[in-house]
């Protein structure tokens, strides 16, 4: 059953759509509540498929269903909600209840009510139109030092007492490791590299990023060679470059947990993921002079202000530009 009916503007051609006249009654004369009248499960299902064909990554679109079901849970117990005003009130009670009881983070708060908003947006619901989105925390992110990525790197070794799974293991995850330094990559965007994508004579790789969007990303030579290497004895069946031993596809998780392993093993106290490699990848190359929009492009960002963020650089080197340029 179709719950919206499309109007036609004449004065300006647009076709617009609207919700159904609210509240609705059920054969009995009873007000129907909301998640009767609307099959809001269903609706997250269409809105994570257009997420995928989006190309957002599978650790987004995770995010965004935990946060609608939560939302969808707490509408399903709240009485006589079958209108738009009660449910903006909902909402913000809602809202007010994951600050007071889960004690939650202003980003989380921020995340859940644009994400929301997004959803009931592509359902054509405008219940949340009027709510402005809160606030936001901007952190900078972390990052290592050379030295740090140095060590990172250089302590994924083999030898001769190891197997040939156990090789073939270490030389791939050396190869992830500089690879994420070296391009900037986003996590999602690594796991879903194919080979045929790299132009070892270019040094370049042409990488598919959040919205579909293709860019073109470097690697140094080290990582020229550490790639080769690992071409030579890898054995698989599929085009992705990186795969399990079961010729599968590596998980954002997998990767993450080798990191941390890895880190560990390097001596390193802070906390390493593939984002503090991509937000260390965009320091030391602005800390060395690269031009910020040239780290954009390499980073895909569409916004020059989100490239801004994730350079940010210790005080000590904005001092020491700060002094050369004051000379």
């Amino acid at each position: 059953m179709n719950i919206f009916e499309e109007q036609v503007d004449l004065s300006n051609q647009r076709i617009q759509k609207s919700p159904i006249k609210l509240p609705v009654y059920d054969v009995d004369g009873n007000k129907k509540h909301l998640c009767e009248v609307f099959n809001f499960e269903e609706m997250l299902e269409d809105y994570s498929i257009d997420l995928e064909i989006r190309n957002y990554s599978e650790n987004t679109i995770k995010t965004y269903q935990s946060i609608i079901k939560n939302l969808i849970r707490y509408l399903k117990d709240e009485e006589n909600l079958y209108d738009d005003r009660r449910f903006l009130a909902s909402f913000k009670k809602y809202i007010r209840d994951l600050k007071r009881d889960k004690n939650v983070t202003q980003n989380y708060i921020y995340l859940n009510t644009v994400v929301s908003k997004k959803f009931l947006e592509f359902n054509h619901i405008h219940f949340l139109d009027e709510i402005k989105n809160p606030k936001r925390t901007k952190a900078l992110p972390k990052s290592l030092n050379e030295k740090e990525v140095k060590d990172l790197i250089n302590c994924v070794t083999w030898n001769e007492n190891d197997t040939e799974l156990q090789k073939k293991t270490k030389i791939r995850d050396k190869v992830i490791l500089s690879l994420l330094y070296s391009t900037g990559l986003r996590i999602s965007e690594l796991v879903k590299l194919i080979i045929r994508d790299i132009d070892f004579d270019e040094r370049t790789i042409r990488v598919r990023g959040k919205g579909d969007k293709d860019r073109i990303v470097l690697f140094d030579e080290k990582t020229k060679d550490l790639i080769k290497e690992y071409l030579l004895i890898r054995e698989s069946e599929t085009d992705y470059l990186f795969t399990n031993r079961l010729d599968n596809k590596l998980t954002p998780r997998y990767v993450q947990l080798m990191i941390k392993k890895y880190a560990k093993k390097a001596g390193i106290t802070k906390k390493v993921t593939p984002h503090v490699l991509r937000h260390s990848f965009a320091t030391h190359l602005l800390k060395n002079g690269v031009d910020i929009r040239v780290i954009q492009q390499l980073l895909g960002h569409s916004s020059l202000s989100t490239t801004q963020i994730y350079t940010s650089v210790d005080m000590g080197t904005m001092k020491n530009i700060y002094d050369n340029a004051r000379q």
